[in-house]
């Protein structure tokens, strides 16, 4: 370039500093639920930052797959449901209910009619039905609940002996966390459900149930891990995660849950699933997703945790939330 050149572009072109322009806004793609369970694993069990050898999680991932194909062992590890509960199912799936014929039955269980008055005197019911301030009468509890509120509260005393049971060190502190998640994934599942066309109660079951894999998984990692190093590569929390699915479905199918619940539990995440099982996924996103926020592993507003999430899904992401506080006040 001559001198004209340099005096009409200011100077000499290769010193000249180039132009600021605004870098395009990054739109984060929306987290997998591989790459969520492998954090919420990590989270859950407090890893350390030594990591056991290839062979060492192989030999807890072989011993998973055994019972995975042999359920009766696998729920062997697990309390059963009290015999109760299914009888007190089969008397709420009647829409005629009788609020004195399911009083009499709950009568045979002390600290079920426990759990039924705590439910019925929660602040949340008497702000939302003007109720007294104090239920004292088992009817009148019933018909506070109502039958789809009986159903939930049943089947959440009927799993909390099998997720919160504990055994070694590891499942003494992931026993009441996983508790705590399978409730918020049964509640976002059972939320999610009619806009997905699904059975809002079978999601609720699907979502206590889908963890009961996880719980005998972790017993097996307390049992078998050496204890200066822990399993955590990624290959290996995807393949806890799928054997883990695989046992919940067998278990569900020993204790003969309904189809469309062990159908939910095993096709959640998948690409094809029916509504009943994306219901459950979509409780598995967002109750993993809420208790990585309630513990403080992030922001709530961290685009890792928001992305994707609708005007549905954050609605519901927040509720699971409420149902913390509520309980703290109860």
């Amino acid at each position: 370039m001559g001198w004209i050149g340099k005096l009409l572009n200011g100077g000499d072109e290769k010193n000249k500093p180039a132009p600021v322009t605004a870098a395009p806004e990054m739109t984060r793609q929306p987290a997998t639920i591989t790459e969520i369970d492998a954090i919420y694993y990590r989270w859950l069990a407090a890893a350390g930052a030594a990591q056991a050898t290839a062979e060492a999680e192989q030999q807890i991932l072989d011993e998973l797959t055994r019972l995975a194909s042999e359920p009766v062992v696998g729920a062997a590890l697990v309390p059963r449901i009290p015999a109760i509960i299914p009888q007190l199912m089969r008397t709420l799936q009647n829409e005629n209910m009788s609020a004195a014929e399911l009083s009499r039955q709950l009568a045979q269980d002390v600290p079920l009619v426990a759990e039924v008055y705590r439910e019925a005197n929660r602040p949340r019911y008497h702000s939302r039905y003007n109720a007294s301030p104090s239920i004292n009468n088992m009817e009148g509890a019933i018909m506070l609940l109502g039958q789809n509120g009986m159903r939930m509260l049943l089947a959440r005393v009927a799993f909390r002996p099998i997720v919160s049971m504990q055994s070694g060190g590891l499942t003494v502190r992931t026993a009441p966390l996983i508790w705590r998640q399978s409730e918020k994934c049964a509640l976002a599942a059972n939320l999610v459900a009619p806009a997905m066309q699904a059975n809002a109660f079978d999601a609720y079951l699907a979502g206590l149930m889908a963890n009961v894999g996880l719980v005998v998984a972790f017993r097996l990692i307390d049992q078998m891990h050496a204890p200066d190093a822990f399993p955590q590569s990624d290959a290996f929390i995807a393949q806890v995660f799928a054997q883990a699915r695989i046992l919940s479905v067998r278990i569900a199918e020993l204790w003969e849950f309904p189809e469309s619940v062990t159908r939910a539990i095993g096709h959640a995440g998948q690409a094809d699933a029916d509504p009943q099982a994306q219901a459950l996924a979509q409780g598995e996103r967002l109750s993993k997703l809420r208790m990585l926020v309630d513990t403080g592993r992030f922001p709530a507003d961290d685009p890792f945790v928001m992305a994707g999430l609708g005007k549905g899904e954050l609605l519901v992401f927040d509720k699971l939330a409420d149902e913390d506080d509520e309980d703290d006040e109860a």
